[in-house]
């Protein structure tokens, strides 16, 4: 995937613990998550899969998208995430990366 302005939720599981983030770089960023090479929230909780994504023109619009999503309530995170991913299927796996290992659901 080319370098592009990216929003992205990541989860522990199905209906699991999200973390919601940003980047231009979305296949550096998961390979990093994944490795557990970022240390902070998603290596301590184990939320390595990618479950929703979008696009951006810009890193502004980008940016100001993943604030606006964070402050949303929990149900609306889960109905966006379902809209498009009903299954919760690990999206990384379409952008070349291996399945992750089963792990605990949340």
């Amino acid at each position: 995937m080319d370098k592009q302005p990216i929003v992205y939720i990541l989860a522990s599981g199905k209906c699991g613990t999200l973390y919601i983030g940003v980047t231009s770089d979305l296949s550096a960023r998961l390979y990093h998550h994944r490795a557990g090479t970022m240390p902070g929230f998603t290596s301590r909780y184990g939320v390595h899969r990618l479950v929703w994504f979008e696009g951006h023109d810009t890193m502004a619009a980008a940016i100001a998208r993943e604030k606006a999503l964070k402050k949303w309530n929990r149900d609306w995170k889960l109905n966006l995430i379902e809209a498009d991913n009903p299954e919760w299927l690990d999206l990384a796996i379409g952008l070349g990366f291996e399945p992750m290992q089963p792990e605990r659901q949340s």
